[in-house]
């Protein structure tokens, strides 16, 4: 097995090189919200096209950060189950078995 984290640095590794499924409503979705800006954008002039402009573009930016701290803190609690299963020996119980062996 490579490892991951020189595959992450060489960019053999990018977990966003994905798309949705054909037909899932999220495509659904975004086939609307897409459609929506469309429209609104071609129909709307002035301080309002602006102002709705503005609205989208803040809108991307606290989801894309939003998105961002999804991925910082599962990654977290990820490297958290692997530390609790490989290095923490900790355990609400003894192991009888364990000790007698020691």
């Amino acid at each position: 097995m490579k490892n991951i984290i020189s595959e992450l640095f060489y960019g053999n590794i990018d977990p966003q090189t994905r798309s949705y499924q054909k037909g899932s409503y999220i495509q659904k979705y975004m086939t609307i919200l897409a459609n929506a800006e469309e429209v609104l954008t071609k129909n709307l002039s002035g301080d309002d096209k602006k102002t709705f402009l503005s609205y989208a573009n803040a809108s991307n930016i606290v989801l894309g950060e939003s998105e961002l701290d999804s991925f910082i803190v599962g990654f977290r609690l990820g490297a958290q189950f692997t530390y609790d299963t490989f290095v923490s020996n900790t355990a609400p119980f003894t192991d009888f078995l364990k000790e007698e062996a020691e």
